[in-house]
């Protein structure tokens, strides 16, 4: 049989009956070293395979990954890998990454990549994951057969022309979902002239955007929000993606799917699967808002209400089955276009109370209908325009996830009644 033996060091030691140039060579250990990353890490990091990422101009004023993603606004990104986000977006699953002034994107679909499929490793390709763990350290000779070689070269030439071939609409989405056409820098300027506790907080607290997401997803997600916390949440999310979904791409262990379409959310035995999943009580109010959607409205109601003025779409959210007044402005903000809604939990009314309207803290012991919309009105006058993206940086640097230590005890001191939010309950 006809064998290369590949050393540790990359060095190559020629069988007696085969030799080949060193151009081949070359293609050869690149590639080979892309589809190892690949099968063990999301195309692992940007320093072992930058051939397989794209990249989009975006300094981390403009955009923080590690806040954005992580601050309850979605609960499809999970970080398996230090500064590494994978999740689903409009059918695709993908791995985001950044550096101070760009973020780094990485497609998968079974179609575009049949290297990173459900399918299981082979034997032989095991064992090159397994010896290319630590590059640092010193492995024996391998040997690999040649025509494997000429597959493996195959496979990821068409990986790399499949990916070029969608990057200029990855791109659009992906500044599309992120909203990069909002300029965050000028509007933290703004708020910061006209508030000074939201300046000293943004100071900690740079690049948190508003996501655009689909409509359906959001809506559904949020439905499951009520006494509920982020972990909680996302766990629910991955459970009823991967009941009714359509499966991806399976990654590293992990399985990622689809988010289920309004029909399947509204089928007949929707509610009793969600209840055997944990939803509770959600179950019904997930199934019956489906249903009504479909049959009084139609599949693209929710699209269309991006077109409508937003208290037009929140009155609108509100007549659905288990949203209130919270759930409707959450997808309003981070669905519909309407950056002016203002969504107002535990948190926000926390805040409110602590460092903007005190007098709420004044026989106020729950959050009535009447405080909402006073916790609202007052924000949109203070902030403007883009109240919501404002209130969304207040929130996330009050979650316990993002505080230090130090930050804990000074907002202990703020408020000694407060109760500490160890759930970060919505």
């Amino acid at each position: 049989m006809n064998v290369t033996l590949i050393n540790h060091n990359g060095s190559v030691g020629i069988g007696p009956i085969f030799y080949f140039n060193i151009h081949f060579f070359n293609q050869m250990f690149l590639i080979l070293s892309c589809q190892t990353a690949c099968r063990m890490h999301h195309r692992a990091s940007l320093s072992i395979c930058p051939a397989l990422w794209r990249s989009i101009p975006c300094q981390r004023s403009e955009l923080r990954l590690d806040f954005t993603l992580a601050c309850g606004q979605t609960f499809r990104w999970k970080e398996l890998s230090p500064g590494y986000w994978t999740g689903v977006l409009h059918g695709r699953v993908c791995t985001l990454t950044q550096t101070d002034e760009h973020v780094w994107y990485t497609m998968y679909t079974k179609e575009d990549c049949p290297a990173v499929s459900a399918a299981p490793l082979t034997a032989t390709t095991t064992k090159r994951t397994k010896s290319t763990k630590n590059t640092a350290a010193c492995t024996p000779p391998k040997m690999i057969k040649t025509e494997e070689i000429k597959e493996e070269i195959e496979t990821m030439e068409s990986c790399k022309v499949s990916d070029g071939r969608d990057c200029k609409k990855d791109e659009e989405m992906l500044r599309d979902y992120f909203q990069l056409d909002v300029n965050l820098p000028a509007l933290y300027q703004e708020w910061g002239k006209s508030d000074s506790n939201f300046a000293r907080v943004a100071r900690d607290f740079p690049g948190i955007r508003v996501l655009r997401q689909e409509p359906t997803e959001c809506l559904f997600s949020f439905i499951c929000t009520s006494n509920n916390h982020i972990s909680r949440i996302t766990s629910m999310i991955d459970r009823v993606c991967t009941s009714l979904g359509t499966h991806l791409a399976h990654l590293d262990s992990e399985d990622y799917c689809s988010f289920p379409t309004l029909q399947a959310l509204a089928a007949t035995d929707t509610e009793a699967k969600l209840r055997d999943l944990g939803f509770g009580y959600r179950a019904k109010f997930v199934s019956e808002s489906a249903k009504t959607i479909l049959s009084e409205h139609g599949s693209d109601w929710l699209e269309g209400l991006r077109l409508v003025p937003y208290e037009e779409a929140k009155s609108a959210l509100c007549a659905l089955p288990g949203v209130g007044a919270k759930v409707a402005d959450c997808v309003c903000l981070m669905a519909l276009d309407k950056p002016e809604a203002v969504p107002v939990d535990t948190h926000v009314w926390q805040i409110a109370k602590r460092d903007y309207l005190p007098q709420l803290g004044q026989g106020n012991k729950s959050l009535t209908d009447r405080v909402y919309r006073e916790i609202g009105d007052s924000f949109r006058k203070l902030w403007g325009s883009h109240a919501g993206w404002a209130q969304s940086v207040l929130f996330c640097s009050d979650l316990k996830r993002f505080q230090t230590p130090g930050d804990n005890a000074k907002s202990s001191m703020k408020s000694n009644k407060r109760k500490q939010d160890k759930k970060e309950i919505h």
